[in-house]
């Protein structure tokens, strides 16, 4: 596939994400951690006008230089954004006109690359865009679930999602793991970010990690023994939090702790199918519940080298977790790990404005593996590092189980 070709196929997922939604569906902002559907389509065409257009295209007209203000992100060096909590407050430009800055671009860029594309530069630059507008199409579904959420009428992204397959995960196991220095980090010659190098060696205690994804009916026991109200299980900030925002169960699970908002609408739970929707607290403390641990991004890394990535991704069409066919290491649910999200030795970020990618992040929060029911199957690897607050609950977010073992 040649790269306006791969260009072209990305560009043309999330216009077919919003095609179920009403124009009012896409102005509505939630809570601050989450953006308007419209925004997501705008802020994507941003990246390519910003970082490839205005830096290759001497004859790029901007169809709107306001949008610049409006649509950038976090990149302080590129300049001056609106604010990402009144982002709802967006009703202009309207869908129609963030479609047609879509198109605008994407005129713009297919010229680009007819004639440099060549260039190794503008062609690193665009694989980081499409890179960056597949987190952004998981973003999008994400984002607009929890907007949906929040309508008493429960409505639906799409009423006929598929309802995923129902089967029996099998009891809980645990493998032994590898131990001593191993590898880790990105490798051979394809595209990574620049937060997966440089690739170094990691010291690994003796572990054994679980062999599926924890269940919705095991997060139950959990629930059923009072895990929410035992504060010897939790850690201070979460037990803190616990209480500030009163959670008893998962995000999206009702009250009776028998059906759960999806992206289909309002569903019975499946126990056999992995709990989702929990943050780093509540997955921490289900594992001192268990008599376990969460696997550090290291173990979880050597262990999912070997394994395919076969797992329930966006392609697969349910955009909800299913019961275990394998290990599950990628797909359904970013796992959590014990990891705080920090730089390896030697990390360099990039240069320029795109440095601020990834590596101002690096503080307070918590790295997940393994992509998601939302994720795109072309989009992720095992060195692949994505994080999030400790107390983040929106994302497709599950775990698994870790254990020590005596040397």
């Amino acid at each position: 596939m040649t790269l306006t070709e791969q260009f072209l196929e990305a560009r043309g997922v999330m216009p077919r994400l919003c095609a179920s939604l009403a124009p009012e569906d896409t102005v509505v902002q939630s809570m601050p951690d989450i953006s308007p559907s419209k925004w997501h389509l705008a802020h994507v065409t941003w990246f390519f006008e910003q970082f490839l257009l205005r830096e290759y295209a001497s004859d790029y007209e901007s169809i709107d230089d306001r949008y610049h203000y409006l649509f950038n992100s976090y990149y302080y060096s590129a300049g001056q954004m609106h604010a990402r909590p009144r982002r709802g407050l967006l009703s202009r430009p309207t869908l129609a006109e963030v479609l047609d800055y879509r198109a605008h671009v994407d005129a713009a860029m297919q010229s680009l690359l007819e004639t440099q594309g060549d260039n190794a530069d503008v062609a690193f630059r665009v694989v980081l865009g499409i890179h960056h507008e597949q987190q952004h199409q998981e973003l999008f579904l994400t984002d607009i679930k929890h907007v949906l959420s929040c309508n008493p009428l429960q409505p639906a992204y799409d009423s006929d999602l598929p309802r995923p397959p129902r089967a029996d995960p099998g009891p809980q196991t645990f493998t032994p793991g590898p131990s001593g220095i191993h590898k880790v980090g990105a490798t051979g010659d394809g595209f990574c970010f620049d937060n997966e190098t440089p690739r170094h060696d990691t010291l690994l205690h003796p572990h054994s990690i679980g062999n599926r994804l924890v269940t919705n009916g095991e997060y139950r026991e959990f629930i059923d023994a009072g895990g929410y109200t035992k504060s010897d299980l939790w850690l201070s900030d979460g037990w803190a939090t616990v209480n500030e925002q009163g959670w008893r169960r998962p995000l999206y699970w009702s009250e009776g702790l028998d059906s759960e908002f999806t992206l289909g609408g309002p569903r019975d739970i499946d126990a056999s199918a992995p709990v989702t929707h929990v943050s780093y607290y509540e997955a921490d403390a289900f594992a001192r519940w268990a008599g376990a641990r969460l696997p550090t991004e290291f173990e979880w890394e050597t262990a999912a080298q070997a394994a395919p990535r076969d797992g329930n991704f966006m392609e697969s069409g349910f955009l909800h977790p299913i019961p275990s066919t394998s290990d599950q290491f990628f797909g359904d649910v970013w796992e959590w790990t014990s990891s705080p999200y920090a730089p390896y030795p030697g990390f360099a970020p990039l240069d320029g404005s795109l440095g601020e990618y990834n590596g101002k992040f690096m503080c307070n929060q918590m790295t997940v593996r393994g992509g998601s029911c939302a994720t795109s199957r072309s989009h992720i690897r095992a060195s692949y590092r994505s994080f999030f607050y400790p107390d983040a609950r929106w994302q497709f977010l599950g775990f698994r189980l870790a254990q020590d073992v005596a040397a």
